[in-house]
């Protein structure tokens, strides 16, 4: 588990806490091997990996990239969480940015492991997902605790 923070946007104990917290959340999900990376980017670099990699212009919250055939035995896996929507959704959600990041990042690991949320019924399985999840490893619902509006967790690749 590595995550990647080249613009210094948390402090060192939110980066190592974010690192701890999704190896715990990996082990929720089943992902027992391999590699995440996880890349915290901000609204420039977002906007331009959205529109590069998924052909939509405008930032999200979370891109995906999986290369495993099988990500639960062999993770390969980089996720680019935008810290700019997470500092606008965290205090929406009265909660930190840290764990709005926690959010993005078990979101993206769910897309590589068949979740979607293209559709109200698939997001609402997936949004439960994460909760679930979260609150499993000790940090509690975090996507729900705003009543589970969809304003950010938008699509991903």
């Amino acid at each position: 588990m590595d995550v990647i923070d080249s613009r210094s946007a948390l402090s060192c104990a939110d980066r190592t806490w974010l690192e701890q917290t999704l190896r715990s959340a990996c082990g929720a999900l089943g992902v027992s091997g391999g590699e995440v990376r996880v890349e915290v980017i901000d609204d420039g670099a977002m906007i331009a990996a959205h529109e590069r990699y998924s052909g939509v212009a405008g930032a999200t919250d979370v891109l995906t990239f999986s290369y495993a055939d099988d990500p639960r035995a062999d993770a390969d896996v980089d996720v680019m969480v935008c810290v700019d929507e997470a500092m606008r959704q965290a205090a929406s959600r009265s909660h930190g940015v840290r764990e709005e990041l926690l959010l993005y990042s078990v979101h993206g690991l769910l897309h590589t492991l068949g979740h979607d949320d293209h559709d109200e019924e698939a997001a609402r399985v997936m949004h439960a997902e994460e909760d679930r999840v979260l609150t499993a490893i000790g940090v509690g619902a975090v996507f729900a605790s705003d009543g589970g509006t969809d304003e950010s967790l938008g699509v991903t690749p």
